[in-house]
C-alpha cells in the first residue's frame, strides 16, 4: 500500500490534482453534479465535487438508511501561490510573484527544485472552463543567500516574503514568457486565459528509507495520507445499513471558510440531498443524524527523536504504532469519551492498533476540520490521524505501516452501524 500512497502523493501537487486522482481511484462510482437531479438507487456508488478541489463520495445501503458514517479529511497543504501578474523582472533576472498559503516551514522550500501546478480558467469556443496544469519539468527555485553574505543565517533568520522568497524563473531574456508557458501547458491560447490558481510545489518524489524501511518521506503527507486512506477504505468497505461517505475538503490550512471548505454547506447539502432524493422525509433525516458519526482525519505529531520534550509526558504517539486518537480540553479536537470510545470499540473488534495524543499542557496545538464541519451538520465526531514528523515542511516524514492501519480502521468504521438508543447510549452493529 505504501507504494500506492507515494504514487498518489507524487501525482497530487495541488488540491485540484488530489481530487482528480481520488476520483480516478473511485472506479464504478457514478459522477453527480450539484446543479442536476440525482437518481440514487440502493447499493449505488456516487461521487460529487465542488470547485474541483473538494470531493464527497458515498455508497448507498441496500435498504432505507439508518444514518451516515462519514470520514472527513482535507486536500490542501501549505505552499506558495502565484499572483495574477506573476513576473518580477530586475537585475537581469525574472522571478515570480508569490504569497504564502497556510503555515509552512519556510526554510524547507529554499534551494530545492520546485515546479508550478494548479488550474487555468479559459475561454474554449462557446464555453468557459477550467483545465488542470502541471509545468512539471519547468523548474523554478528559491535561492538562499550564501553564508558568506549573511553570517547570521544559522542564528534564527527571519524571512521577508516579498524580498527573500520569490522563486527564480529565468534570466532577463525570459521576460514575458511565463503566461505563454502556462497557456501552452493548458492547451489554450494566451489571450483566452481568464484566470488561474497556480502554486509552487516540491518536485522531489516520495521515497521509502530507514532501517527495515520504517519511514517514508514525501511532500503533502499532511493531509493527503488520510485522504488516500479514506478513498481506499470506501472502495473496500462492505455495505452496511448506513450511507457510507468520505469528504475531502479544501482550505483547511487557511480556516475552511470557503464554499468548498469544512465550514461550507457542502457536506450538509449532500447529506440532505441523499436523504430527500432517496425518499426520506425531513423528520427521518433529522433522526438519522443522531444515528451518525464522523471521523475527522488529519495527521498528528509523532514524538520528535531530537526533541521529545515537546510532547506530553504520557500521551505520546509514534510512527508505525497505529491510528492516533486526538483530544484537547479546549475542543481544538472534537474527541470526547463517547466518540473516542465508540471508535476504540470498532478498532478493537478489527484488531487495529491505536494510540492517544494530547498536546503538552503548556503548548497550544493546531486544530482541524471536525469542529468546523460540526457547525454545519452536527455529528458525533472523533479526531484521528497518522503520526508523522516535520508537519508543514516542504518534505514530511511518516511511518510505512500506518497507512494500512488507517485504511483498515476507516473501513471498520464505515462498516459499523452506530445506533443511538438514547443520549449517551449506543449499540454497534
Amino acid at each position: 500500500m505504501i507504494e500506492q500512497l507515494i504514487s498518489y502523493l507524487n501525482a497530487s501537487p495541488t488540491a485540484f490534482h488530489a481530487v482528480a486522482q481520488s476520483e480516478g481511484m473511485l472506479e464504478g462510482f457514478t459522477r453527480l453534479e450539484e446543479s442536476q437531479p440525482w437518481n440514487l438507487v440502493p447499493g449505488g456508488r456516487y461521487v460529487v465535487t465542488r470547485n474541483q478541489s473538494s470531493l464527497i463520495a458515498f455508497v448507498m445501503p441496500g435498504e432505507k438508511a439508518l444514518g451516515f458514517q462519514v470520514v472527513a479529511s482535507h486536500t490542501d497543504s501549505p505552499m506558495f501561490k502565484l499572483k495574477e501578474m506573476a513576473e518580477l523582472t530586475s537585475q537581469d533576472y525574472v522571478r515570480l510573484n508569490t504569497e504564502g498559503y497556510g503555515g509552512m516551514i519556510i526554510s524547507t522550500w529554499l534551494d530545492r527544485p520546485l515546479s508550478i501546478a494548479g488550474r487555468v480558467f479559459a475561454r474554449q469556443g462557446n464555453t468557459l472552463a477550467t483545465r488542470l496544469v502541471d509545468l512539471a519539468d519547468h523548474t523554478v527555485l528559491i535561492p538562499n543567500v550564501a553564508i558568506h553574505m549573511n553570517r547570521e543565517l544559522n542564528d534564527g533568520f527571519k524571512y521577508k516574503p516579498n524580498v527573500d522568497l520569490p522563486p527564480l524563473y529565468g534570466l532577463g531574456n525570459s521576460a514575458g514568457t511565463f503566461r505563454n508557458l502556462v497557456a501552452d501547458c493548458a492547451g489554450v491560447r494566451e489571450e483566452d486565459m481568464l484566470g488561474w490558481d497556480l502554486y509552487l510545489y516540491n518536485r522531489m518524489p516520495g521515497q521509502i528509507w530507514g532501517a527495515d524501511n520504517a519511514f517514508f518521506s514525501a511532500p503533502r503527507i499532511d493531509n493527503l495520507e488520510c485522504a488516500f486512506c479514506s478513498v481506499q477504505a470506501l472502495k473496500g468497505a462492505k455495505l452496511s445499513r448506513h450511507v457510507q461517505m468520505i469528504a475531502l475538503f479544501d482550505n483547511e490550512e487557511v480556516g475552511s471558510t470557503t464554499r468548498q471548505g469544512a465550514a461550507s454547506t457542502f457536506l450538509s447539502d449532500v447529506m440532505e440531498r441523499i436523504a430527500l432524493e432517496s425518499g426520506m422525509q425531513r423528520l427521518d433525516y433529522l433522526r438519522a443524524l443522531h444515528n451518525s458519526m464522523m471521523l475527522s482525519a488529519d495527521n498528528a505529531h509523532a514524538v520528535h527523536p531530537n526533541h521529545p520534550e515537546f510532547s506530553d509526558p504520557v500521551n505520546r504517539v509514534y510512527m508505525n504504532k497505529g491510528i492516533v486518537i486526538k483530544a484537547n480540553a479546549n475542543q481544538k479536537y472534537t474527541s470526547d469519551s463517547v466518540s473516542a470510545g465508540l471508535f476504540r470499540s470498532m478498532l478493537k473488534e478489527s484488531d487495529v492498533p491505536y494510540q492517544s495524543y494530547y498536546n503538552r499542557s503548556d503548548m497550544r496545538g493546531g486544530s482541524t476540520l471536525g469542529n468546523i464541519s460540526g457547525t454545519q451538520v452536527s455529528l458525533c465526531t472523533v479526531d484521528i490521524g497518522c503520526a508523522q514528523l516535520s508537519m508543514h515542511s516542504c518534505y514530511e516524514t511518516a511511518g510505512t505501516q500506518d497507512a494500512e492501519y488507517m485504511t483498515r480502521g476507516m473501513q471498520a468504521f464505515l462498516e459499523s452501524d452506530v445506533i443511538a438508543c438514547a443520549d449517551g447510549t449506543f449499540t454497534l452493529g
